[in-house]
């Protein structure tokens, strides 16, 4: 057994020397390789954002313990358990294959699909999403206005507001109405400050906003309004803000405050300031153009 541990030991090495001489003398292939390396890098990577937080991430960790005590093993010259854990891992493949197969054959089922573009990260045109995303903050809002529930959303722009979201419950969501709603909802854990939505995510709820003074404002505008006004006082974030009240809703931008906006004018202001300034005019014409093939579509 040690014989042919010693002899694959040698055939590695000898291939590494080889290798290492190829590249030397193919310098082009050189360039191949740090490709090669580079995806296979990526794809490690993906798949290990993947497994984790599932079943397959407990047992990732678990094989890699097992490699590194096989190794380890070898090293120290412990053969009973260095033969015993060689022909666990040997096995241990046609075991995960079958432990897996579900997971297998669902990811097998994704190729060349949307959501295996998404494994790429090749994922729909940014604007277009953000497009979507403020019309679900939209949908979501006029909900709130209807039920007078407060709300206070902070959409943020080119300017990072890392310290204000580090205030709140961290949640990298997806954006939904349906979300957005519920965690406004009175009496709940999270209904008290303002949710941040950040680089297409709802990143974090219940965040703690800056204050403008009481001299900026209206004394009859509560402490969300303040909280909006002081926020876009010190980032260019766009601030959309439910009164709890009245139900009615304002925006607060560069530190003003638009009040009593209705539905086309809260999307019109989102559209622009988020949209329009953020991928510029081209991009939206594309949308525009986009969203009228749409409706000549469904028309037909």
């Amino acid at each position: 057994m040690n014989t042919m541990n010693t002899a694959i030991n040698e055939m590695f090495i000898q291939d590494i020397v080889l290798y290492m001489q190829n590249l030397y003398n193919n310098p082009v292939n050189f360039i191949t390789t740090v490709i090669d390396i580079a995806i296979v890098i990526f794809i490690i990577t993906k798949l290990i954002k993947i497994a984790k937080g599932s079943r397959a991430w407990q047992l990732l960790k678990g094989i890699v313990l097992l490699i590194i005590v096989t190794a380890v093993s070898g090293f120290l010259q412990l053969k009973i358990l260095n033969y015993i854990l060689s022909s666990v891992m040997t096995w241990g493949v046609f075991a995960l294959i079958v432990i897996f197969q579900p997971e297998l054959r669902r990811a097998l089922e994704q190729l060349g699909t949307n959501k295996f573009t998404k494994f790429f990260g090749i994922d729909k045109n940014i604007a277009t999403k953000t497009k979507e995303d403020i019309y679900k903050i939209v949908i979501a809002t006029m909900e709130l206005a209807q039920t007078k529930t407060g709300a206070l959303i902070v959409i943020e722009r080119d300017i990072q507001i890392k310290d204000i979201i580090s205030t709140g419950v961290e949640m990298n969501a997806e954006v939904s109405p349906q979300l957005l709603v519920n965690i406004f909802v009175p009496k709940t854990p999270l209904h008290d400050g303002a949710v941040v939505i950040s680089n297409n995510k709802i990143a974090a709820s219940a965040c703690m906003l800056p204050l403008a003074n009481d001299n900026d404002i209206a004394r009859e505008l509560g402490t969300r309004h303040r909280a909006a006004i002081g926020i876009s006082k010190e980032s260019d974030a766009i601030v959309v803000v439910v009164s709890e009240e009245t139900g009615k809703i304002s925006i607060a931008k560069d530190g003003t405050l638009i009040a009593d906006i209705k539905e086309d004018a809260l999307k019109k202001i989102l559209i622009k300031n988020v949209i329009t300034k953020r991928f510029g005019e081209e991009n939206q014409n594309k949308l525009n153009r986009f969203e009228k093939i749409k409706m000549k579509l469904k028309n037909k």
